[in-house]
This record gives structure tokens, sequence and C-alpha cells, in this order.
């Protein structure tokens, strides 16, 4: 451990040259790109040790350790979670080893990455749990001799924090939080690097930092708004090679050790208190930097033309003639699981897309996107579906109201729909303006829904509009309906259902239930009427979160009853209500298989995690 503290060293400094990427270095080394780069820490130390000294003989002044998932949750995918406090130990004294033969005054950074979990509110993982596997790492780190601690490659805040957090309940060295970026310069749930820099300098982290994301140019257009956010604050620079890109098998980084160099006087002369590089960067790009930071002072202006970073395009292509993964499903009488997401308010659609990839991880079968719920204004759906279905491996249904659309806005938006490759479709009426977000807002429609489901399946899919013209071709929507179990008035929730059957309703949709017996109770009638319902339903279900939740549902919500026992469960449950609301959507779906053909799960307060545990649960 060094002698002299690491911040008043870095305050005297111009800027520090931190290493480069490890992974990259190792593997260049033989080393397989699946093998644990963690515990080569104690199977091989010689290879790391050989990485740190290139590292040092290249000039850096901060050397990491090769513990960047050395964490419980990444190691257990080795079956190495048990080794966490010795494989992290490790590391911290191989680089020790490789330092002790410099004279230089070389600082070493115990390096902790992301767990490789998701955490809540978009993850399982509880805060808690998470704070304390940062714990068990930095515990180590610090015992072992490191002299700080950085946090790096992190793409969410609340996990970012959560780390720094562990570091000030461990130990007193200074902590470096670095955050990674996408091509769009945010977060992966759409934080933006002012908002970054200013949420962790608000948490007491001594450098702010930001690594990895792309290549040199877009690491100094972030650190300049971070600057601009949080100037008083230090920052830790380490891009990529530039964006990767794969060559004969190989993932390969464009940028050379030359153009390093101009961008590390670049990073200093926008602010930057240490630079270094992360993936694709080796020994040669550190020593190109430390050159350039040598031989040229803090006034000299680097040369080097800024360039735009290549732009994404996304090619979608579908096979239109094949069923639905969803309409597959129903037909071949497999318990389905659909879950209800609300598009976002704004822009940013990050925490939806984090979202969904849970849901899906976790087994759902279907996503359903509604469509301004509460008459709230809200990102088109469908929109929102498009998104979905290219970032999220997940089959999609778009909830389609008929208020407040003319049957002109109805059939160029079942246009635009199939074209954007959506298939599935739920019909519903649709929430009335007057208790949104603008009650003055026209509320007129031309089809009620009945009418719809039949234009689609009695038109569209047979190739014509409503006017009987040609669209050129058939679409393939496979449309669903609302129903409603507890109706106020059964006679007219029949009548209506069986104008939506008539219409040609694939499958329903029904408002949330609490007792199992409701299906059976209801479609006994709609049987002695029409005969059987040969059409799947799935169930809805609204877990419930608080015994609070749970008595506003039941004493304000139309058309919700729930029961006195499960009332009473909840509120016996304290803090532990929401754990008790899965027990009892799991139950109540265990009980309801017999006649429904799937759940219909409609998450309240993003409780996403909820709706994971319920889906495994019942799957």
């Amino acid at each position: 451990m060094s002698n002299i503290k690491f911040l008043d060293f870095l305050d005297q400094q111009q800027v520090l040259l931190a290493d480069g990427a490890m992974g990259t270095v190792l593997h260049a080394r033989g080393v397989d790109i699946d093998k644990c780069f963690d515990a080569l820490n104690i199977d091989s130390p010689a290879i790391v040790a050989d990485a740190h000294r290139e590292y040092i003989e290249a000039g850096a002044q901060v050397i990491l350790t090769n513990t960047f998932g050395a964490n419980r949750y990444k190691l257990a995918k080795y079956g190495l979670e048990d080794q966490t406090v010795a494989i992290n130990r490790a590391g911290v004294e191989v680089a020790l080893g490789a330092l002790a033969a410099s004279q230089k005054k070389i600082f070493l950074a115990g390096d902790v990455g992301p767990l490789g979990v998701h955490i809540e509110p978009y993850g399982r993982v509880r805060l808690s749990e998470a704070r304390d596997a940062f714990v068990e790492q930095i515990s180590a780190l610090y015992e072992a001799g490191s002299d700080l601690i950085v946090i790096e490659t992190m793409s969410d805040l609340y996990e970012i924090r959560e780390a720094v957090r562990a570091v000030r309940d461990t130990c007193d060295l200074p902590v470096v939080a670095s955050i990674t970026f996408t091509r769009d310069n945010l977060t992966l749930l759409g934080d933006t690097p002012a908002k970054a820099a200013s949420t962790l300098y608000e948490e007491g982290t001594d450098v702010i930092g930001v690594n990895c994301s792309g290549g040199p140019v877009q690491l100094l257009q972030i650190l300049r708004a971070m600057r601009h956010a949080v100037p008083g604050a230090r920052f830790w620079i380490k891009p990529n090679a530039g964006w990767p890109e794969q060559v004969g098998g190989r993932i390969m980084y464009p940028a050379n050790a030359e153009y390093f160099g101009d961008y590390a006087l670049a990073f200093r002369q926008a602010g930057a208190n240490i630079v270094g590089g992360c993936c694709g960067t080796t020994p040669e790009h550190i020593a190109a930097m430390r050159v350039a930071l040598d031989k040229h002072g803090e006034g000299h202006v680097p040369s080097f033309t800024e360039f735009d970073a290549p732009v994404d395009v996304d090619i979608y292509e579908s096979d239109v003639e094949k069923p639905s993964p969803f309409a597959q499903r129903l037909a071949a009488h497999h318990f389905t699981v659909a879950v209800e997401m609300s598009p976002p308010r704004g822009l940013a659609t990050h925490k939806l897309i984090a979202g969904a990839s849970l849901l899906a991880d976790s087994g759902a079968d279907v996503i359903n996107v509604a469509d301004s719920p509460m008459a709230r204004m809200r990102m088109s759906a469908w929109a929102v579906c498009d998104v979905l279905k290219r970032q999220v491996d997940v089959d999609i249904t778009l909830h389609f109201p008929i208020r407040g659309r003319n049957l002109l806005r109805v059939q160029g938006d079942l246009l635009a729909a199939h074209a954007l490759g959506i298939r599935n479709v739920f019909v519903v009426m649709g929430d009335p303006t007057s208790i949104g977000d603008y009650p003055e807002a026209m509320d007129n429609y031309d089809l009620v829904p009945s009418g719809l489901i039949k234009l689609i399946k009695q038109g569209f899919n047979k190739g014509v509009e409503h006017s009987g013209t040609s669209i050129g071709q058939p679409t393939h929507f496979f449309v669903g309906g609302a129903l409603n179990l507890c109706p106020a008035d059964p006679d007219r929730e029949i009548k209506n259902l069986q104008r939506k059957i008539k219409a040609g309703a694939d499958f329903f949709l029904t408002q949330p239930i609490y007792r199992p017996d409701d299906g059976p109770n209801f479609l006994e009638k709609y049987q002695a009427v029409h005969g059987p319902l040969n059409k799947p339903i799935l169930a809805g279900l609204l877990p419930l979160v608080s015994s609070k939740h749970a008595n506003f549902l039941h004493n304000e919500v139309p058309g919700i009853s729930i029961p006195e026992e499960a009332l009473e469960r909840i509120t016996a449950a304290g803090e532990e209500s929401a754990r008790v609301g899965v027990d009892l959507a799991v139950e109540l779906t265990q009980q309801i298989k017999g006649w429904a053909g799937g759940v219909y799960i409609m998450p309240q307060f993003n409780r996403y995690d909820m709706v994971a545990e319920i889906i495994e649960a019942v799957k």
C-alpha cells in the first residue's frame, strides 16, 4: 500500500495515467474468452502479474486489480462463489507483487464491476442483497492492501449507489465510481451524463468516472457534459479503443495507440484528473498516452479531427404468414402468461426495455402494451410495441382502444401496426377522456369494440378495408376482446361477449379477479344461453402491493371485490405485504388453471420484480 494518500497526490498533479484493459491482454496471451479471468489470480497468477508489469512499464500510475467480475453473483456462474474473498485477496496480492519492483509512485485500485444481475425495482435482487455482495468483495480488496476502490462499467444508478455506499460502510478508502453509456449518450436506463454525474457527486463519490462505452470521441463529449453539471468534481476517463467489430471471428477495436495519445491531451484539457483505457486498449496505448502527457504541457492543444459515430441501422423482416407465438401457444392449449406494461410519459424507453427484459427472462409469453391508460398522455402504444419487438425477445400485444379514433384513424393505425410487425391486437373501448389529462379532448368514436373486431377479422384479414376497397394483401392480426367476469349486469355482458365472438374474436382478457370461482360462475351463465365458450380466456391478475393498495381497490374501484381473507392476510403481513401479494396471486393462478387458458398480469407501481416471482412460481 502506498505511503502517500491517493487524493492528496491526485490534487497535486495535472493528470494521472491509469492502466488499460486487463481482459484484452489476457485474451491475447491465450486465455479463452469463456474462462473466469478473475480465477486466474489463484490458478495462473504469473500471467496476471505479467500484464500488470507491462502496464507499469508503459507508465501507468494507477493499476487495477484483476477482480472486475469477482463478486459472488458472477463467480456463481463458474461455481466459484465460495471463493469470492480468496480470489479478491489474491488479485491484490498479485498486483502488489508486480508493483514491488517499481520505484515510481503507483497506486493500486481494487477493481469492482457490476454484479451481473438485475436489482430492484427492475430485478429481483434487493438493494440490501446487492450491497452485501459489494461489501463482501470490497472488504477483501481493502484488507488485502488496496489504496482505493474503483467501481466501473456500471449502467444502473441504483446499483452504483449501493456499491459506493458499500465502500463507505466498509472502509475509508477513496472511491472512483464510473458509468458506461450507450451510443445515444444515455445509460441503459435512460439517465444522462449530467444526471449520472450529479447523482454520484451528491453521493459523495471522490472521483466521478466514465469508461467503456464507445471510443475517445464519445467519452470526451460525456466528460464535458459531466464537468458542466458538477464543475467542482474530479473525473476519471477510460474509453474503449473505438467501437468493436467482428473480423474473422475475433472482436477487433480500431483505435490505435497514437490516436489515444492525442486524446490523452484532449481529456486533460477538458478537465480529466485520471485517464486510461478500457476494452481493446493495451500497454501500447498506455505508453502512447504517457509519451504525449510527458511531452506536452497542460496548455498544449491536441491536434485531431472529431468525427460522428456510426449509426446503427435496424433491418426488420418478418414472416407475416406464420401465426404469432402467442396465437400458437393458445392454439396448443399451453397455459399462457401475459403482462401489461404502460408506455412512458416522455421520450426515454430504457426503463421500459429493462422491465420487459426482466419479464421475458422470467418466462412471460407476451407483453401487452396499454394505450393511454386512464386517458393519460403517453407515448404511442404501437411505437412502444415496435421498440420492444426490436430490443426484447418476447411477443407483443397492442392494446387498441376505439375511443377518440374515427374510422380513418383506426384503419391507418392498423396498417401502421401491421407494417411494424405487430400481429396481436387487443380491442377495447378505452378510458373516457373526462378522467384523464385532457378532459375536454374529443372522445368520439365510429366503431364499438365488436365492430372493430369485425373490421379486422372480416375485413383487413381478408384484404379489404371498411369500404370494401382492397388494401393490397390481407393482414394477419390475432384479435382479442375484453371480458368482465364479475359484471353488475351479467345479461348485458353476455350479449356483448356474444357480439365479439360472432365478429371473430380469437381470445379474451378479463378484468382483475380475486376469487377462483368468478370464472366458472360467469361461464355457466353464458353456457346456459349460448353453449360452451370455446375461446381461450386469460384471467386478469392485479397483484396486491400493500394493505392500503388492497383497501383502495376493494372500496373505490368499481367491479373489484377482494375476499376478506385476502385483506386480512395483506394487513397482517405489514412490511412483507408485497410478498403476501405474490403468494395470493400464485395461489389464485393455480386454482383457475382448470378453466383459464392463462393469466393477464397487471403490475402496479412498476413492480416488475413481483411479477417475475409470480411467473416463475406458476410456470
